[in-house]
């Protein structure tokens, strides 16, 4: 259990609020597009494509929620629900691309960028560099020392000088 008990930067419940309404305009605006498709054929067809907005206003809520619960929960900026609302914006929902903007502003203020990262650090000890030591080097096992064979030489041979 997390005891967090700083105060909430007002970007971070901005950002929460933000995406709370996001999230449940682009699940109104996914079903109205989906029960649209539906009265015609070719409708039909792209329905898949209709649903998109209903999938990411559930993506919406579920991290509003998180933000804003009583007990902060760890988690990241979620710079791609930023990007996924400013692509609703294909869809014609202009406030979904609107607050998709905002969002990626506040998400690189400092103070949010901070409150991020203590809420992630809590509980969890920051990672220490390890410092490895270089191995020992390995010595050779010393082999047996073979005697050398004497070298066989040929008989020398005495020469007798003539003459004596």
């Amino acid at each position: 259990m997390n005891t967090y008990s700083e105060q909430k930067p007002g970007l971070v419940t901005a950002i929460a609020v933000m995406t709370l309404v996001s999230g449940i305009i682009n699940l109104f605006w996914g079903f109205v597009a989906s029960a649209t498709a539906l009265g015609t054929l070719v409708g039909v067809v792209c329905l898949p494509i209709t649903i998109l907005p209903t999938i990411l206003g559930v993506f919406e809520i579920v991290y509003a929620a998180k933000l804003l619960s009583t007990q902060p929960q760890p988690v990241q900026p979620s710079t791609s629900i930023a990007v996924f609302q400013i692509l609703t914006f294909f869809y014609g929902n202009v406030f979904s691309a609107v607050v998709g903007i905002l969002l990626l502003i506040f998400f690189n203020d400092l103070t949010v960028k901070n409150y991020f990262a203590r809420l992630n650090a809590t509980g969890v000890p920051a990672p220490q560099p390890q410092f490895e030591s270089l191995p020992e080097p390995l010595e050779a096992p010393a082999l047996p020392e073979v005697p050398e064979e004497p070298k066989k030489s040929k008989p020398k041979t005495i020469r007798k000088v003539a003459g004596k």
